[in-house]
């Protein structure tokens, strides 16, 4: 059992990294990009995304909090 234990962590992150290999193979990307100086930083150019690619949502507001001093409604 002590054996499976040490063995077991190794072995998933053998087949985990065989995965990762696969994804990056099949991900058929002729042209992945390169970094490009510019004066405000680097600038990727190129690449399998277009800029429509990755959706961020914008970061919502923490909602706000009552004052513990403060009297309350009624």
């Amino acid at each position: 059992m002590t054996r499976l234990r040490a063995v077991a962590p190794l072995l998933v992150a053998a087949v985990l990294a065989g995965v990762a290999v696969l994804t990056v193979q099949r991900a058929a990307c002729d042209d992945p990009g390169r970094y490009v100086a510019s004066p405000g930083g680097y600038v990727l150019v190129g690449g399998c995304l277009a800029p429509g690619d990755i959706v961020v949502k914008a970061p919502v507001a923490p909602p706000a909090v009552a004052d513990a001093d403060a009297p309350t409604k009624s």
